[in-house]
């Protein structure tokens, strides 16, 4: 105690003494002496850095005395191994293999349309049904006379077995009726070009031609949708390549419809695009309750990392120092529950997932981390603990 009393009444004297130095510094200015000023400068320069010094000494002597000293207000987390999923976020695009406008394949009147929109149809049901401009009654004379040629080709085969009749004669027989049969199938072939058929099951979308109107190979007749067979089809970064494999989990989120649908890729792109150095992925869609359509948009999350005893924190108690290190405070020497020192960790960091970043080193399970406060205290800083 006697010792910083010896300081106080040091520090008193020098600035009793300073009252004279004052009125010596007036005097040095009125007369003018540049090279008095300059030393009196040099020697009230000198005393103020040993003041520094004494004070400076007056405060750790205070500081290691005082048992009512503030201490920093923190809180602080446990760093705990958890399971880290990190996922990949794109955009996409509901899309859907099977949806086709049909046209008709022979020029004609429309004669019938039998589906309206919104009607399911399965595959083959017939949709609408053209003109055949006569084509029918072709076909039935046509069949009648292949059954003539048919009959008469029976009989003549019969008579070149029983070695009646020339063989010409049964060839030409023979002839007659592939060729008519060729007609007849010729004419079904144009015949069926007059109904349009479903060539997939689905959903009429839309119905673009009215019955009766004169419809080419050019117009629409209706737009035919399957929404069971949807997927999206999305483009990843190459340097993604190794994490992102067939059979990966998927989340993808509708945000029209506030809706989140779970599924795996099931095809990875075996090319790589130069024009932004990135290959596709393709994962289905399922659409119960047929809410989910083709274009809508989506925001696509892939799994491209997991790990099973990760320590995760929150990015904002992270702090950089000026090599570029990152580091956090830990609680270490204890006391109680509420006293502790903060000490500095350097820490290295992997993969971030929202507000929260993985711990590659640095860190172990167990740790106390400073959370709130953390940007206020300093290395070795006692700090005081209010969770």
């Amino acid at each position: 105690m006697k010792r910083i009393v010896y300081i106080l009444v040091a520090i008193a004297f020098t600035v009793s003494c300073g009252n004279n130095e004052f009125k010596s510094v007036d005097k040095a200015l009125e007369k003018g002496d540049l090279e008095a000023i300059r030393a009196q400068r040099k020697e009230i320069a000198a005393k103020q850095q040993a003041l520094k010094e004494q004070l400076k000494r007056i405060d750790d002597f205070i500081a290691s005395k005082d048992t009512l000293k503030k201490r920093p207000l923190v809180t602080t987390i446990v760093a705990n191994d958890t399971l880290f999923t990190h996922y990949l976020e794109l955009q996409g695009s509901v899309e859907t293999k099977q949806n086709i406008v049909l046209h008709p394949e022979m020029p004609g009147t429309l004669t019938r349309v039998f589906v309206k929109e919104g009607d399911k149809v399965a595959k083959g049901q017939t949709l609408a049904k053209i003109d055949d401009g006569g084509l029918s009654q072709q076909l039935a004379q046509a069949e009648v006379q292949t059954e003539l040629a048919k009959t008469t080709f029976e009989r003549q085969k019969r008579l070149w077995e029983q070695k009646i009749g020339s063989e010409i004669q049964y060839l030409q027989a023979k002839t007659a009726f592939e060729a008519q049969q060729n007609v007849v199938a010729q004419l079904k072939s144009q015949l069926a070009k007059t109904v349009v058929s479903a060539p997939f099951a689905g959903v009429i979308d839309n119905v673009f031609s009215e019955q009766g109107s004169v419809v080419t190979n050019m117009d629409q007749i209706v737009r035919i949708v399957n929404l069971d067979n949807m997927y999206i089809e999305t483009e990843v970064p190459e340097k993604y390549i190794p994490n992102i494999t067939k059979g990966k989990d998927v989340e993808v989120y509708f945000p029209v419809l506030n809706e989140t649908v779970t599924t795996k890729i099931r095809q990875v792109g075996n090319y790589i695009n130069p024009n932004n150095r990135s290959f596709t992925v393709e994962f289905g869609i399922p659409s119960k309750d047929g809410s989910i359509k083709p274009n809508l948009t989506a925001k696509v999350k892939i799994n491209d990392y997991t790990k099973e005893n990760a320590i995760l924190i929150p990015q904002s108690i992270i702090s950089e120092n000026a090599d570029g290190e990152q580091y956090v405070y830990v609680t270490k020497s204890k006391k109680g529950d509420s006293t502790a020192v903060a000490q500095r960790v350097i820490i290295q960091t992997g993969k971030t997932q929202g507000d929260y970043i993985e711990i590659l080193q640095g860190l172990a399970n167990g740790d106390e981390i400073i959370s709130e406060g953390a940007r206020s205290v300093q290395n070795n800083q006692e700090v005081k603990i209010i969770n």
